[in-house]
């Protein structure tokens, strides 16, 4: 956490000025409601010394991949932009930033929010997909539909180059405590939304017991374990998780694939994701009914059989588009090779 620390940080007292202060000389949270921490100044060269040297010690000493930088965003870009050259002089280095800038973070309000920060031009590699999260929710809940998602796409497209990508997900820490589990936000859409961030252009993200099928909130500031002992959604998300690894359709960034809409029924998501004749496609099913693709292309060759991934079954190209996609479900279909 490069933006602020705990009021208790042992620098308050041996480096004063390198933390922000009010009218009054006392020291500031980095968002009204953070009391318990405390915001750092980035206009203290020192400051900034101090914390590309400790970003540098563990990529140094204890041979790390990276960082998953928190409210990335609330620190200047350019001191991001500072530190990435001072970590890959020593390796090279895989950065996350939890932050979005095609969406509020850090309990901002649009107004307060700074879309223009740059993070993933130099410094991240990745960032999180919150507006897309946020998206799912919204359509879960009838506020949005699906046609919507084609519209994020085009803004993610938009802004970013293709080597960069954004991280989805159903739920992380900050979700789950406080806004809800997959299945009460999601409900009946929890899987198939699963199967949305894991395979549409980005990087999937599993938050710690959704294999174990966790449906609680967990406590955010307290000890709160998972019960491991059975694991109802691991078959499931191994499945999905070995696709999006193993598959070159579905890779990121330079080594992206041809994604292509489907054209679909209302309630019905589907698209293709190509790569060298290979190919993924996608089909979810966000209502109460079961549909299918009548007459509609699936945009594979026709020479080309299908594999289901979670049926395991073979199939024509005929056979794959009359089945149905089952209620608040989904189908996921690779060419054979």
């Amino acid at each position: 956490v490069a933006n602020h620390t705990s009021r208790d940080n042992a620098l308050i007292t041996e480096h004063p000025a390198w933390y922000q202060h009010d009218a009054q000389g006392e020291l500031v949270p980095p968002v009204a409601d953070w009391t318990d921490v405390v915001a750092l100044d980035y206009t203290n060269p020192d400051l900034r010394a101090y914390m590309i040297e400790a970003l540098s010690y563990w990529v140094r000493e204890a041979d790390i991949d990276g960082y998953r930088c928190d409210v990335a965003g609330l620190v200047p870009t350019d001191f991001w932009d500072e530190a990435r050259p001072a970590l890959e002089a020593i390796k090279p280095v895989f950065m996350l930033a939890e932050w979005d800038e095609l969406y509020p973070s850090g309990g901002l309000t649009w107004e307060e929010f700074n879309s223009d920060t740059h993070l993933l031009e130099k410094a991240f590699d990745m960032s999180f997909g919150l507006r897309l999260h946020y998206l799912l929710d919204h359509i879960a809940e009838g506020k949005a539909d699906l046609a919507d998602i084609d519209t994020y796409l085009a803004a993610e497209r938009e802004k970013y180059p293709p080597s960069v990508y954004l991280m989805h997900f159903t739920s992380n820490h900050d979700v789950n405590s406080w806004d809800g589990t997959e299945t009460e936000r999601l409900g009946a859409l929890a899987q198939p939304f699963a199967v949305l961030t894991a395979l549409l252009p980005g990087m999937p993200m599993l938050y710690s017991g959704q294999e174990a099928g966790l449906n609680r909130r967990l406590a955010f500031f307290e000890r709160d374990t998972i019960a491991w002992d059975e694991l109802p959604l691991q078959d499931f998300y191994t499945k999905l998780l070995q696709l999006k690894k193993r598959h070159p359709a579905l890779r990121n960034g330079d080594a992206a694939s041809n994604f292509q809409r489907l054209t679909t029924p209302a309630g019905l998501y589907g698209f293709v994701r190509e790569k060298n004749g290979s190919a993924v496609v996608v089909l979810v099913n966000a209502t109460a009914e079961p549909l299918t693709l009548p007459g509609q292309k699936m945009l594979v060759s026709p020479q080309k059989g299908l594999f289901d991934v979670f049926s395991g079954e073979a199939l024509t190209l005929a056979q794959a588009k009359a089945r149905l996609v089952p209620a608040h479900g989904w189908r996921v279909l690779r060419t054979r090779d």
